[in-house]
């Protein structure tokens, strides 16, 4: 026989008046948690009391019903209620719906209250923001949602931006299969078929971080922050039609700007007008880029300029701007901190002096006519215009004394008319990108000009060592000067002691910037400003130096003749460098690597996708994160595309010392001696093992055999 199932009861359901209910004293939620009585108070006032009141009938001593009611459940609910009426917003003897339970249960009114608020589920966050966005669609503001749920109206705007990420990755955030960070990280970008790109690539690995996926997102952007974006302006560029994604979550520096083809265009535009407001000073040629290389100034001539004076108004400026300057100086020269404004404003003086300091100059208008300018954006996005520059081949040729320019027409003699000034020729950098390798599963050579490259960081940097140690400097110098004296070696390696300055045809954008072109230059214009300019005076200088100032000098001179650059060898001679010429020209340059210690990460070099890992096969990739971070990492990149392995790379490789073989430096041969017989380097440094008797033996012997 079936035993009957007992049915259950539930609590019948009431309106009760307010000032009939008190609040239990068993009512478990003490602490303040969740949103505020103020703002449940205004919800109420807005939607009225969604949930009923659970209510218990209180009794007297000897057990009946006093017609009063404690609340052991919706304790908050009550004392919003309790809020608006000493508001005066609501009656005293309004009716309040309430579940009356039975006074005589055996169920504890502390177990009602602890039931009531440890079983409610929150609700999931993916649930607010559809609900947020089905609101809008049906009307209502941002602003109207933020006021409804007295929220930020930025909340209300990043929740809808979760609302927006593609529907097959909110499906995936729903069942727990990426985090709220996560989700986070692609409200990056609107494109929802990128967002799912992205999540395929690293759904499925162990590696999914946000600050992954929000540069994967933006990897085809412009930072805010780029030069080019700060020189064309951010509203320029929106006001053309740019699209600027934003992360609404965490700082993003300004955002990314999304069309860089645009940006490319609208920098170039403004370059050009700025280029041809500047030739019409009148300027044979004016040159733009978006960044100048290293050294393009190197064999052109300056002109010398006149500063132009100040005006008495700009002096005025300029001395009040002192005074002001000196007595805040000595005000609070004693002071362990300067106050906020006051530091402040000792910046804005120091800027608006410097403003008035940097005075334009002026230039023969002769000279102009065979002169030319540089107009480049700086690293902060400033305009940069290098004016006065002469190019080897518009220098005017010296005319015999005595020409006055005549000719002869019909037999007699006429003056010959000046030469019309032909209007500047503007050059603009494009900005065209490389394409990309050809894929295979090969360690093919590296391009020519990547080695080039290269080379060029290495020579600029072996530059700055040699100068930095004058012993191997005067070492190589004697070396030169020695073999040319008693072995008559063609002209050939890393040192040409006539110290003729070799400028790089290859150079990468970032070599201007390194540290190496940096310490080079900060030398060379220490020494400038001291070296006299007339030769009799440079004379007599020179013979007053001390040692240790003239081997310093003799160091800096020298090493601008280092060469260790690469170039593809001429196999038919003439113009370039032989096959034999360049390998003693790099392995004279591989010694004094050995003898100044050269260390190419020390000089600031790093691999990027720029100098680099983007510009070689995919098997060179791996094989550089295989011997810089090690094989594991190199398996966790081997299945990506190329560009997406590229950038992983960069920073798998950020802090290992990795380097390219171009760039090592190299181990020293154990036969010195052959080395030096065939046209090597001898430095005298602590790995080198050739002695002083080694070269006079050879030295000898090649005067034996003349």
């Amino acid at each position: 026989m079936a035993t009957a199932v007992q049915k259950i009861t539930l609590a019948s359901s009431r309106d009760i008046p307010f000032n009939k209910l008190v609040l239990s004293q068993s009512n478990v939620r003490r602490v303040k948690a969740g949103v505020s009585i103020e703002e449940l108070a205004e919800s109420i006032a807005r939607r009225g009391l969604i949930q009923s009141l659970h209510v218990r009938p209180v009794l007297d001593a000897e057990g009946k019903e006093t017609g009063m009611f404690e609340v052991p459940a919706g304790g908050r609910r009550y004392r919003a209620l309790e809020l608006l009426a000493r508001q005066k917003r609501l009656a005293k003897t309004t009716p309040v719906p309430c579940v009356v339970g039975d006074a005589a249960s055996d169920i504890l009114v502390d177990e009602v209250s602890l039931s009531e608020n440890i079983e409610r589920t929150p609700l999931h966050p993916l649930d607010q923001f559809r609900a947020f966005q089905a609101m809008r669609d049906k009307g209502m503001t941002e602003e109207a949602i933020a006021a409804a749920f007295f929220i930020g109206v930025n909340v209300v705007k990043q929740r809808l931006r979760l609302a927006s990420v593609s529907p097959k990755l909110l499906d995936i955030y729903a069942e727990d299969g990426m985090t709220l960070e996560m989700l986070m990280a692609f409200t990056v970008s609107p494109d929802h078929d990128r967002q799912e790109q992205v999540w395929e690539t690293i759904g499925n690995g162990w590696q999914k971080e946000p600050w992954q996926i929000r540069r994967m997102l933006t990897e085809t952007t412009a930072r805010a922050s780029d030069k080019r974006a700060v020189f064309v302006g951010i509203d320029d560029y929106e006001a053309a039609g740019g699209i600027v994604l934003r992360d609404l979550f965490q700082s993003d520096d300004g955002g990314w700007l999304q069309d860089v083809g645009l940006l490319d265009r609208l920098v170039a535009e403004k370059l050009k007008t700025i280029a041809d407001e500047i030739a019409i000073e009148g300027w044979k040629w004016v040159e733009t880029a978006v960044s100048i290389p290293y050294g393009v100034t190197h064999g052109l001539r300056a002109l010398a300029s006149t500063p132009l004076d100040m005006t008495e108004e700009e002096q005025a400026t300029r001395d009040a701007l002192q005074a002001e300057y000196n007595r805040l100086s000595e005000e609070y020269e004693s002071a362990e901190e300067l106050p906020e404004d006051v530091d402040q404003r000792l910046g804005e003086i120091e800027t608006a002096m410097e403003a008035l300091d940097k005075r334009p100059v002026r230039y023969d208008p002769a000279e102009i006519a065979i002169a030319g300018a540089f107009v480049t954006i700086d690293a902060d996005g400033s305009l940069s215009v290098d004016r006065g520059y002469v190019r080897p081949e518009d220098e005017r040729p010296v005319e015999p004394e005595g020409d006055n320019m005549q000719d002869t027409v019909d037999g007699e003699t006429v003056e010959s008319a000046a030469p019309a000034i032909p209007r500047a020729v503007i050059t603009i950098d494009d900005q065209s990108a490389q394409p990309d390798d050809e894929e295979d599963d090969g360690i093919r050579p590296l391009p020519d000009r990547l080695v080039a490259e290269l080379t060029a960081h290495r020579t600029l940097a072996l530059r700055d060592a040699v100068a930095n140690h004058p012993h191997v400097a005067m070492t190589a110098l004697l070396h030169k000067l020695v073999s040319d004296t008693f072995l008559h070696r063609p002209a050939t390696g890393a040192l040409e002691a006539n110290v003729r300055h070799v400028y790089f045809s290859a150079q990468a954008e970032e070599l201007k910037d390194s540290s190496s072109a940096k310490s080079v230059a900060d030398r060379h214009e220490r020494w400038c400003d001291a070296i006299p300019a007339d030769d009799d005076a440079l004379w007599n200088w020179l013979v007053t130096l001390d040692d240790d100032n003239r081997m310093e000098l003799l160091a800096h001179c020298v090493s601008y003749g280092i060469n260790a650059l690469y170039e593809r060898p001429n196999p038919y001679g003439g113009s370039g460098v032989s096959e034999h010429g360049l390998k003693v020209r790099l392995s004279q340059a591989d010694r004094l690597a050995r003898a100044t210690k050269l260390d190419m990460v020390e000089a600031g070099w790093r691999p990027t996708v720029g100098n680099y890992l983007g510009r070689v096969t995919k098997a060179r990739i791996l094989q550089a994160v295989r011997e810089g971070a090690g094989e594991r990492a190199a398996q966790f990149i081997d299945h990506m595309k190329k560009g997406d392995m590229a950038k992983e790379a960069e920073r798998l490789l950020a802090d290992t010392g990795w380097l390219p073989e171009q760039l090592r430096i190299p181990v020293a041969d154990s036969s010195a001696v052959e080395t030096v017989a065939s046209g090597g380097e001898w430095a005298m440094g602590e790995d080198d093992t050739l002695e002083n008797d080694d070269l006079a033996d050879e030295v000898h012997q090649a005067l034996a055999a003349e």
